[in-house]
């Protein structure tokens, strides 16, 4: 049974193949709209989402199937206690596919453990979102025509930004990818994904302060939002803001053809001005989302059924250590729900938390 949990699941190949069907659906949208006929996707989240919801639901309308699910996680089991394994291996009675957004980071490993029918991260916590990082990925092939030599430059909050986290992993496995981190020290990238890249013998990456030290320099220029909610001293926080809302003057030293991308939603991050900007893609990034999932979708639900009968439910797909230990992370899914505790030990020799990538302790 094939999941997409973490970006790296999916080969480079596979990642590509399903780009490159997302582009074919874009031009022959005609040719797919029966295609998930008398399938079923259950949209399990958790916690508030809009374009991700939506997308996937207009994915599978689009594809023929239907959507059952919950938007809102007080309006199902969880609010009389029940865990995500329980859940999941209800709605396997109902759904074919799952895409499931959770405030916990590591739910959807879980899920994908008892489901028995393919599961889709669809955003854990600040760990990652393997469907925005496809979005992100087509919206590259059809502004810039590849993946390869490109220098992305990353503002905003990296410490929490999911996203960020999941396209750097995405791209790191491509030749010739620089890196720009644009952040406050409070905000900067966790540890273990600057290890990560450290250890990423394709992948260049520089730490700066302010998006003019590395403007002239990108193809890509990645914005997300710089949270006040982080900051424990509002002084700080006032200090930092203007040095990272991107506005036509701080555009002036980019490139004719660099693109700016967003996961959205934005808050004040990117002046209304600049969505007048031909270089502006993040709306164009949105509509790319839907089409990207028809294709994970289509190809998720044609490799389960490939694949059948089940595979023995629980599901661990690799060698974990497993000796007494826990995960130091408090917004870990093993931190409040009753599950393995299951750790991958690093090249450096530390072992990580399986669900989020944490320290054990």
């Amino acid at each position: 049974m094939r999941h997409l949990i973490d970006p790296t699941d999916l080969t480079v190949e596979e990642t590509e193949r399903i780009v490159a069907l997302a582009e074919d659906i874009i031009a022959n949208r005609a040719k797919y709209r029966e295609s998930c006929k008398g399938k079923k996707l259950a949209t399990l989240f958790y916690e508030p989402s809009t374009r991700t919801r939506l997308s996937f639901t207009s994915a599978m309308l689009e594809l023929g199937g239907e959507v059952i699910g919950f938007s809102d996680a007080s309006s199902s089991s969880v609010s009389k206690g029940e865990t995500v394994a329980d859940t999941v291996r209800v709605i396997r009675c109902f759904a074919d596919i799952i895409a499931m957004r959770h405030f916990k980071e590591g739910a959807p490993l879980v899920a994908s453990q008892y489901a028995g029918i393919p599961v889709i991260n669809a955003g854990d916590g600040s760990h990652a979102h393997p469907t925005q990082t496809l979005t992100d990925l087509l919206t590259i092939k059809r502004e810039k025509g590849r993946f390869d030599h490109l220098t992305i430059g990353f503002c905003g909050d990296l410490k929490f930004g999911r996203t960020v986290h999941s396209l750097i992993k995405a791209l790191s496995r491509y030749e010739g990818i620089r890196v720009m981190l644009i952040a406050p020290e409070e905000l900067r990238l966790p540890d273990y994904m600057l290890q990560e890249m450290r250890s990423a013998s394709k992948l260049e990456f520089r730490e700066v302060r302010t998006m003019e030290e590395v403007m002239p320099e990108l193809d890509i220029l990645y914005m997300t939002r710089v949270q006040k909610e982080r900051f424990l001293d509002e002084e700080e926080f006032d200090r930092v803001k203007d040095s990272f809302v991107l506005d036509p003057g701080k555009l002036r030293t980019a490139r004719p053809d660099m693109i700016v991308l967003h996961p959205l939603p934005r808050v004040n991050e990117i002046t209304r001005e600049v969505d007048n900007d031909p270089r502006a893609a993040y709306f164009r990034q949105v509509e790319n989302g839907k089409f990207v999932r028809m294709a994970l979708i289509y190809t998720l639900l044609r490799w389960a059924d490939e694949n059948r009968p089940f595979a023995r439910i629980p599901v661990f797909g690799e060698e974990y250590v497993v000796n007494g230990m826990t995960c130091s992370n408090p917004r870990c899914i093993s931190a409040t729900e009753d599950v393995d505790q299951l750790f991958r030990r690093a090249a450096d020799g530390v072992c990580r938390c399986a669900y989020c990538e944490a320290k054990a302790r």
